[in-house]
């Protein structure tokens, strides 16, 4: 088999159109999948990446959060050198795409079988990688594996994390993929992972591939206003401690001032007001408590802590004008993430090898790749997303983008894995 045709997109497609029947919803337009983690979709998607993971050969490995990595060591490796990582996630948002997470989990299965067809002798091992509950939605707000793999916190408080019916340990248990020990990012030599773009800058751009060169901050915050319920016809307008006007206040404060930092500042800001439960959500009682969820993000650190400092004068303003009561906590606070100007560089060269033309690219969305980023080289890799659609069944890539942005992550891999002079 030629090196240009080693990369088998067909094979590529198949994983990811097999494993999008895994949790598949209704939908007129497109394909979509429900996989939370530890749930039936989800357990039968990492059964399946598993067996995939074992007919190409390689030495599969489940820590103790359930994240699953696959080693392949040929007899040209180092079985003690650093291993260079590849790989994505597996579980999804409600309703979401086919594409997101699971492309970057089988791009990186097909790169290492594609290395095999080529007889490409590494001098490192390679690790093929999904990890546990990338999209925060169920038992953490996000990148849970991946903070375990980088250190951040620890397996135990995090097997005991709950979704307020049972806890992570035993959900996992169930799930039959409670693992031992725990995967460690810092061990690796570097880190690759390739993910649909979720907007729309490389497909105006007309350009198949993005080379991210710095992920998003991400500050996701939980605020309770708590006035007073009346009801809605004997209580005055004068008399009311209304907690959802009061909240109303605030969702246009943190839009405003998203916007505004957005136009002065680096241009990435972004605030958004994404739950709100409101109590006791009757229509004829005036609402006496409202819990919201708010997100929060930009490039640069500055401009994410002003949009803090927003949302808690605006509190303190809704306390002395409408006489409320609030709280405010800010539980996930990621710092915005660079990305290895090595492994951009050999990712660069690779697609410039093949004649793929790339963009630089900064993601506005979180990846596990900002938390294994802050213990090792890492890179991230965009294609192009057709009109921008991501987080529903609407959410489409090129599937020859696929197969070329698979090809680059080949290459990549092979130079990471071959050479020491970086």
């Amino acid at each position: 088999m030629s090196i240009e045709s080693a990369v088998d997109g067909d094979a590529l497609r198949r994983d990811v159109e097999r494993t999008a029947a895994f949790g598949a919803v209704d939908s007129e337009t497109g394909r979509g999948r429900t996989a939370l983690p530890t749930d039936v979709a989800n357990t039968q998607a990492r059964d399946y990446f598993v067996e995939r993971l074992e007919a190409a050969g390689l030495d599969v490995r489940v820590d103790a959060v359930g994240n699953i990595a696959g080693c392949w060591t040929p007899e040209s490796a180092d079985p003690d050198a650093a291993p260079v990582a590849t790989g994505s996630h597996l579980d999804s948002v409600p309703r979401g795409g086919i594409f997101d997470g699971v492309l970057g989990v089988y791009a990186a299965l097909e790169a290492v079988r594609s290395l095999q067809r080529r007889d490409v002798a590494p001098s490192r091992p390679i690790d093929v990688v999904c990890f546990t509950g990338e999209e925060g939605t169920r038992f953490a707000d996000g990148v849970l594996g991946s903070t375990v793999a980088s250190g951040k916190r620890g397996v135990e408080e995090t097997l005991a994390l709950s979704d307020g019916d049972v806890t992570l340990e035993s959900a996992l248990s169930e799930a039959g993929y409670r693992g031992t020990g725990r995967l460690d990012a810092s061990a690796w030599d570097s880190w690759l992972e390739l993910h649909i773009e979720q907007t729309t800058r490389l497909g105006d751009a007309g350009v198949p591939l993005g080379i991210v060169t710095d992920i998003t901050g991400t500050a996701r915050c939980h605020v309770t206003i708590d006035g007073e319920a009346d009801h809605s016809g004997t209580t005055g307008m004068g008399e009311r401690r209304d907690a959802l006007a009061a909240a109303s206040e605030l969702v246009l404060a943190v839009e405003e001032h998203a916007s505004d930092a957005a136009a002065d500042g680096s241009g990435t800001a972004v605030g958004t007001v994404g739950r709100l439960d409101v109590e006791p959500n009757t229509v004829n009682v005036v609402p006496g408590s409202v819990s919201l969820r708010l997100d929060l993000r930009s490039v640069e650190r500055p401009e994410i802590r002003t949009q803090l400092d927003t949302v808690k004068r605006v509190l303190d303003d809704l306390e002395t004008e409408r006489g409320v009561e609030t709280t405010f906590d800010c539980d996930y606070d990621v710092p915005p993430t660079p990305l290895s100007e090595r492994c951009r560089r050999i990712v660069a060269d690779a697609a410039r090898a093949r004649g793929v033309e790339t963009a630089a690219v900064h993601s506005g969305a979180g990846h596990d790749t900002m938390q294994v980023a802050d213990v090792t080289d890492a890179a991230l890799l965009f294609v192009a997303s057709e009109n921008g659609h991501s987080h529903s069944p609407k959410e489409c890539a090129d599937w020859a983008d696929c197969t070329a942005a698979t090809r680059v992550l080949a290459d990549a891999i092979a130079d990471l894995a071959t050479t020491d002079d970086h």
